[in-house]
């Protein structure tokens, strides 16, 4: 009895754990916060910045004077900015390939239907949900930048 009480309550962690990285693209949004606090701009763009966390600088280019080399695959930070809202970009960070199945950019996060994902990295996503709103915010804020 007691191993049937902890085999349902492993299977209904596993299955919250599933749900809350299958996050519901409406239309071309997720328009639910991805945490329970505010994404926080300075953060956000430390993690775009960083060549360990986002590594979003390794395709993207943006206002970042002090990162020499970035890239040019992918558009440029202040134009995507500017073309899409908050619930647009929180859904292109979490699933690209949603939206183009060609893209390289990886699905932040998921963490099921991902290619090539090393063993000791299956089952996490690369953002928790909480850094994925902060490099929302910072997106955001380049709509304000001149």
């Amino acid at each position: 009895m007691k191993k049937g009480i902890a085999l349902a309550f492993l299977l209904l962690g596993i299955l919250n754990f599933s749900t809350a990285n299958a996050q519901a693209i409406t239309g071309d949004s997720i328009f639910e916060s991805l945490s329970t606090n505010p994404g926080d701009p300075v953060r956000g763009r430390a993690i775009v910045a960083s060549r360990q966390t986002g590594l979003c600088l390794l395709c993207h280019s943006g206002p970042f004077p002090e990162e020499r080399f970035q890239g040019s695959l992918a558009p440029e930070l202040k134009a995507s900015a500017a073309r899409l809202n908050a619930p647009q970009l929180r859904a292109r960070i979490v699933n690209a390939a949603y939206f183009n199945p060609q893209t390289i950019m990886p699905a932040y996060y998921q963490t099921s239907n991902l290619n090539r994902v090393a063993p000791k990295f299956a089952g996490q996503t690369i953002l928790n949900g909480q850094e994925i709103e902060d490099v929302v915010a910072f997106l955001m804020t380049l709509n304000n930048s001149n």
